[in-house]
């Protein structure tokens, strides 16, 4: 079979039409893996369109999904283009209509993508006024652009508007050269706080999700799901659901499925199949995962390696040593998985809740047989992702059924589904043994971690002495039942094993400053180089109003940072804790980000106060229960995300840092809350927590063994 093509120069100009078509033919290495270059020779980076009403379109591959992408793209634009944002219309995460991405995960949009979305607009710039120039007789370094208008500086009379400039014709310009970016200084749409243009419909419930889209003839179906994962199919006998009027009954190896025009009538004929089912012996649960995560993993790979670990231990003043664990994680959206499929003229199209709709359209077209110019992705607006949409078994269960009926097929994921299917925040250990010495430095630090993989795991203090490990990093989206140490699938969690990592390393930070008999940011700035990290730390300290005491203090103050991609964060934090419940009470958050160049400060903040705010969850309460591959928790019943009630007052301090390109903002705060609190509660109660997510009863248990160790 051919791979899948991408979208090629002339299949796009065929959509566009009439106006001024500017193609980026040259853009970062990231943005393109090797072997889509050489699949794709034709694709381009970035896609705009100036239309002849003076309306810009712009094409990307990333998606919305709650981050504010769609604003902060648009706002790149509008600032290089020098159009005003209100002209801008976006596409995003169309296959047939956007040129090539890997996806929308990572924090990337703005510090991977963003780059080469500005590059194109100042590109397309620098096109126009060369236009405006021939139209105007003048030097194009006499011109100026403003609000989409081309104007001779020093005579506003002679000016042209971008509309104008193709006068209803198409005029293609492929454009490589070098087109100077706007400073920070002189921003006028970057930098300030747009309304995001998803409000509106959001608010008013008129914005579009995948399950919300109905056409003509369409079925909803309803998949046959084994009761744990591991299990096989016996026996099947699907004559009750054959017997009821209307039902289509599909079986195609793996896939059964019943479908109907009804889908309460679709979910009646589920409960008329009749299966067997043999199941796999149920040896790992919460408790006993740990231990088999350490022994099950495969050879570490060395990050760090530096230094005399023997010297180094043999003259520290101080040796601590700490395993800390962290159980599953469910993604847990509030918008389940869904996705129509229909087959038409020979082509598939399909609309997807996914974060990857080009890696999503090829895995189609593969498991179809179809060519990947056969199939078409569509992305609504997706309601949270967080990592987890980016398997998309929904659209290939979607996919298979229209293919094979011929009909427009919904798949919509019900919230047991949305459990059983997920792709989990893998459970995890990280073992620590760190030293110091007289002068309260860090001498020793050698640190294993076990499943969560590397993010975030080399910290930012000095260490003249370290060993950094990671094993078993997950593969991630994988179905794992039978396949390494994890009973069902695991994949990326918002900030993907950084929660981890940073818990660990920011309680043993703190673990070691108690035994210095210091302030804890005291004595991270005492072993701290990084005056970027430390004026973040200051920042975060001038705003809370931190005063120098070790803990335990009894004040119930905690602090944590990190440097998660790009950006720089310090977080601290005020709890109070009932030790007769072991209830833990977040009053409080202050978190302090150096995020290089800031394209929207309002929405920056919103993603600092979400992240911090859906932290909470794998802090203080998301643990997936489990017995071997059976998925225990199926709903919110028993599963507890964060409540509205929960949340503490949260200040968010953008450091002003305009040097710097803009950096990663959707998922560096979250990477804190754990570390933050679970110092917080140290603070208080004199207990050190050294498991996620802290529960009333392991808080209680640990404020008991407190007690008991401090009288002994």
């Amino acid at each position: 079979m051919n791979p899948p093509r991408g979208l090629l120069r002339r299949s796009f100009l065929k959509r566009v039409g009439g106006g001024i078509v500017v193609l980026l033919s040259v853009g970062p290495a990231e943005l393109l893996a090797q072997d889509a270059k050489r699949m794709y020779p034709e694709d381009f980076n970035a896609f705009l369109v100036i239309g002849g009403n003076g309306r810009v379109t712009v094409f990307s591959g990333k998606i919305e999904m709650g981050q504010g992408a769609m604003t902060s793209q648009a706002q790149m634009v509008a600032e290089e283009l020098g159009v005003d944002l209100a002209s801008i219309d976006m596409v995003l995460g169309d296959t047939d209509r956007c040129p090539w991405d890997m996806g929308t995960f990572g924090s990337m949009t703005s510090r991977v993508f963003g780059p080469a979305l500005r590059a194109a607009a100042a590109q397309a710039r620098l096109v126009l006024t060369t236009l405006a120039a021939e139209r105007l007789g003048v030097a194009p370094d006499r011109l100026q652009v403003k609000s989409g208008v081309v104007s001779v500086i020093n005579a506003p009379d002679r000016s042209i508007r971008f509309g104008e400039l193709s006068k209803g014709a198409r005029i293609t310009k492929v454009v490589d050269g070098k087109a100077l970016l706007h400073s920070a200084a002189a921003f006028s749409v970057m930098g300030s706080s747009a309304q995001r243009r998803d409000a509106l419909e959001k608010v008013t419930g008129a914005a579009q999700y995948a399950a919300d889209i109905v056409v003509d003839g369409m079925l909803y179906a309803r998949v046959l799901r084994a009761p744990m994962h591991g299990a096989t199919r016996q026996q099947l006998d699907v004559s009750g659901a054959k017997m009821m009027d209307g039902v289509l009954v599909v079986q195609d190896a793996d896939l059964v499925a019943v479908l109907h025009a009804d889908p309460e009538v679709a979910s009646s004929a589920l409960t008329r199949l009749k299966v067997e089912w043999s199941l796999p012996v149920a040896n790992l649960d919460p408790e006993t995962i740990f231990s088999h995560i350490e022994s099950g993993t495969a050879a570490p790979k060395i990050l760090v390696s530096r230094g005399d670990g023997v010297v180094a231990q043999a003259g520290a003043s101080h040796l601590i040593e700490s395993t800390y664990q962290k159980g599953y994680v469910a993604h847990a959206a509030l918008e389940t998985h869904a996705a129509l499929a229909q087959m038409k003229d020979g082509r598939l199209t399909v609309w997807a809740s996914t974060q990857t709709p080009f890696p999503t359209r090829d895995r189609i077209a593969k498991a179809l047989g179809l060519l990947g110019s056969e199939v078409r992705v569509i992305t609504p607006l997706l309601g949270g992702g967080f990592g987890g949409k980016s398997a998309d078994g929904q659209a290939l269960e979607a996919a298979r059924l229209a293919h094979i009926t011929g009909k427009p097929v919904q798949v919509a994921w019900s919230r047991e589904e949305e459990f059983f299917n997920d792709t989990f925040d893998p459970a995890s250990v990280v073992k620590v043994t760190s030293g110091l010495d007289r002068a309260a430095k860090i001498s020793l630090w050698n640190y294993a971690v076990f499943s969560a993989g590397e993010r975030a795991a080399v910290p930012s203090y000095v260490l003249p002495q370290a060993h950094i490990q990671s094993a078993g990093r997950p593969s991630y989206g994988d179905v794992a039942a039978g396949v390494g140490v994890h009973p069902f699938a695991v994949g990326s969690w918002r900030g993907p094993g950084a929660n981890m990592n940073v818990f660990a390393i920011e309680s043993q930070i703190d673990r070691m400053a108690s035994a210095a008999g210091m302030d804890a940011l005291e004595f991270r700035l005492n072993n701290l180089d990084d005056p970027r990290m430390r004026r973040v730390l200051q920042a975060a300290a001038s705003a809370f109003g931190w005063k120098p005491l070790p803990a335990p203090s009894g004040r119930g103050y905690g602090i944590a940072c990190v440097i998660d991609a790009g950006t720089y964060v310090a977080t601290m934090a005020e709890v109070k804790v009932d030790a007769a419940s072991g209830k833990v009470t977040v009053l409080r958050i202050v978190c302090a980000q150096d995020m290089g160049v800031v394209i929207s400060p309002m929405g920056a903040k919103m993603q600092i106060e979400g992240g911090l705010t859906m932290g909470l969850g794998y802090t203080l309460s998301e643990e997936l229960r489990f017995r071997g591959g059976e998925i225990l928790d199926r709903n919110f019943d028993t599963y507890t995300i964060p409540h509205f009630g929960w949340a503490p007052s949260v200040e968010a301090v953008l450091i002003k840092n305009d040097d710097l390109p803009p950096q990663g903002g959707g998922e560096p705060a979250i990477t804190t809350t754990g570390a933050v609190i679970a110092n917080a509660v140290f603070d208080a109660t004199g207990a050190r927590m050294f498991r996620l997510p802290m529960l009333p009863g392991r808080v209680k248990q640990a404020i008991a063994a407190h007690v008991n160790a401090t009288a002994g």
